[in-house]
């Protein structure tokens, strides 16, 4: 563990453990009551993108389960926009009381490298509470495009530059940083198309009216395997277990290709760490169900229900390696 965490995170995971560990049995009794107090009203978690996508699959069937547990509502709030920044502040800026939670996506470690400004501090501004999920992006094309592989694509991109688009559900997304990390390593010109979301999005990439995208696998396969669109790699490090006859990008041609999509949930900064923790263990053992578990890897991705401390460091680690590949590679986006 990077000791950077502790001094990033005003309040550090580590640090608030310790506390909770020591506690006099007075204070430890005071968290017992807070505990069992919660929820006792419905519980509020938001997801910074529209409805239909990888992240509402993921926190719809979440709340679902925390509501039968509980007996307390768990609502879905969709407040979409700005590449996920504005329902994300929505939260950052909501009472820490244990009844305001958000959904982010990979994009919530990008933002920071594309940004000048956040309404927020994305290291310091939230409590992570678990990485719910982790799942490859998948690049998909239009079936008409005469093409069947990676190389393929990358060899009709030079000979055609600027001529061939790919989608995206908006500036800054993770399906933008896929495409221009494509387009960085592979040394082609393609012409950026965002969309306010994956569905219309997808309206015209099988329409015809761009190329290419790397949408998530979840979202995607269904189009996949209807024959609306053509599969021709993950992004991920290995193969996927949904579509394992599909190669990687760096099997396929891109050695060092790698984009990875997941769903974590986030608290405000001074949530009571007691909910913290229980809210946390709940989401373990509800992802520990074979159904649910079952569910998530039909949809392309993997149950993880990580801790709020392997989560902290994950965001950490992120920020980071997307702030040296934005300089290595040249990445040229503007959000």
């Amino acid at each position: 563990m990077k000791l950077g965490i502790t001094f990033n995170l005003r309040k550090s995971l580590i640090y608030a453990l310790l506390i909770y560990l020591t506690s006099p049995l007075s204070v430890y009794a005071q968290i017992k009551s807070v505990v069992a107090e919660w929820p006792n009203k419905t519980v509020r978690i938001v997801v910074p993108f529209a409805p239909g996508g990888g992240t509402d699959y993921v926190a719809r069937l979440t709340a679902q389960r925390l509501t039968e547990h509980y007996g307390q509502t768990f609502i879905i709030e969709n407040k979409p926009g700005a590449g996920g920044i504005t329902g994300t502040e929505l939260i950052a800026k909501s009472k820490p009381d244990g009844y305001n939670f958000v959904i982010v996506s990979g994009s919530h470690t990008i933002n920071p490298n594309l940004y000048k400004v956040l309404p927020y501090d994305t290291r310091r501004d939230f409590l992570p509470v678990s990485n719910l999920v982790m799942g490859p992006a998948i690049l998909v094309v239009n079936p008409t495009l005469k093409v069947n592989s990676l190389k393929e694509l990358i060899a009709l991109s030079k000979s055609k530059p600027g001529e061939l688009s790919f989608a995206s559900s908006g500036n800054g997304s993770p399906p933008h940083l896929g495409g221009e990390l494509f387009k960085a390593m592979a040394g082609v010109d393609l012409v950026h198309i965002p969309y306010k979301g994956n569905g219309p999005a997808y309206n015209d990439l099988m329409g015809g009216q761009v190329s290419l995208m790397f949408p998530n696998i979840a979202t995607a396969l269904p189009f996949v395997k209807s024959g609306k669109l053509k599969a021709l790699a993950v992004t991920s490090k290995n193969r996927s277990k949904i579509a394992p006859e599909l190669p990687t990008m760096s099997e396929a041609g891109l050695d060092g290709y790698e984009l990875s999509s997941w769903f974590g949930m986030l608290a405000p900064l001074d949530t009571p760490l007691s909910i913290i923790q229980q809210l946390h263990q709940e989401i373990f053992k509800i992802y520990q169900s074979p159904d649910i578990r079952e569910k998530l890897l039909s949809q392309g991705v993997e149950p993880l229900a990580s801790s709020p401390l392997e989560f902290a460091q994950q965001i950490n680690s992120e920020i980071d390696y997307w702030s040296k590949t934005f300089k290595t590679k040249n990445l040229k986006i503007e959000p």
